[in-house]
């Protein structure tokens, strides 16, 4: 593929479709989906998080969210309780069981994390984290 400095969206994109489709083949055989394994990822960054805040965070429509917890909580691995301040609203918990699940997320994460920079440099490596941080701050200062 030729590097070009117009390619740059294209390329982010097709990058980010492949770290899913690996991810998803490292995933199979678990319990978990993508799409779930990416929720509880964000619930345990943001334990105690509102359901329609999560939603937002992953963007996705609250009712798709509100499928995937209900499936996570059947498992076991999440819990609704409600939000005091808003009795309409649920915050989402981790349950002890989540634990073994994200640690199954975190060596999936790893693995294709290695997989993606796979002939790059620590340095290299570092430099393009910099670069993707720097544009994240960048645009969603205009977001």
């Amino acid at each position: 593929m030729k590097l070009e400095e117009d390619n740059l969206g294209f390329l982010l994109t097709d990058v980010t479709r492949l770290l899913r489709r690996v991810a998803e083949k490292r995933l199979q055989g678990s319990s978990l989906t993508l799409s779930q394994a990416r929720a509880l990822k964000y619930i345990a960054i943001n334990e105690g998080v509102r359901q329609v805040e999560l939603a937002e965070l992953l963007e996705i429509q609250p009712m798709t969210l509100a499928r995937q917890i209900d499936l996570l909580a059947e498992a076991g691995l999440v819990e609704r309780r409600p939000d005091p301040k808003d009795r309409r609203a649920h915050l989402i918990y981790l349950t002890e069981q989540a634990d073994a699940q994200l640690e199954v997320i975190k060596q999936m994460s790893r693995g294709v994390r290695q997989d993606a920079l796979a002939g790059l440099t620590d340095e290299q490596a570092d430099i393009l984290r910099f670069a993707l941080y720097h544009m994240h701050q960048n645009l969603a200062r205009l977001a």
